[in-house]
C-alpha cells in the first residue's frame, strides 16, 4: 500500500505554502478532472487503467500527473495484487478550506475596532 499520511504539522496550522501548493495541483485542468474523477467514483477508488480510459489521458501523462495530486495528499494509491487502486484523499482539501474559512472576516473586526478608537 501506497498511502500519503501528512505530517503533523499539515494537519495542526497549514502554512501558505502548503495551501498553496495543494491548490496548485487542481488548477491544472488534467488533474482537476482527475481528482474529479476520483471523487465521482467514491471512497472505493479507480484503477490507473479505469481513469486513463475515462479520460481518455495516457499513461504516462496520468502518471506524471498522479505524481503531483499525490505529493500535495489530494490522493492516495493501493496496490492490489496487479492492480494499483487510486482513491481521493477529500480530508486533506478539507482541511484546506477549513484553514481559509476560518480567516474569513478576520481583518474586519480589526478594522472595526480601529474605527471605534478614532
Amino acid at each position: 500500500m501506497v498511502a500519503f499520511f501528512p505530517p503533523l504539522h499539515y494537519i495542526d496550522s497549514m502554512n501558505t505554502q502548503i495551501i498553496a501548493k495543494t491548490l496548485a495541483e487542481l488548477g491544472h485542468e488534467t488533474r482537476l478532472e482527475i481528482f474529479r474523477t476520483l471523487v465521482k467514483a467514491g471512497p472505493e477508488g479507480l484503477t490507473i487503467g479505469e481513469i486513463g480510459n475515462r479520460l481518455n489521458v495516457p499513461a504516462s501523462t496520468l502518471g506524471f500527473h498522479l505524481k503531483g495530486l499525490i505529493s500535495v495528499g489530494l490522493v492516495s494509491q493501493e496496490k492490489q495484487g496487479r492492480s494499483v487502486i487510486c482513491r481521493p484523499e477529500l480530508d486533506i482539501l478539507s482541511l484546506v478550506i477549513r484553514d481559509l474559512e476560518a480567516e474569513c472576516c478576520t481583518d474586519q473586526s480589526v478594522s472595526h475596532l480601529k474605527e471605534e478608537d478614532a
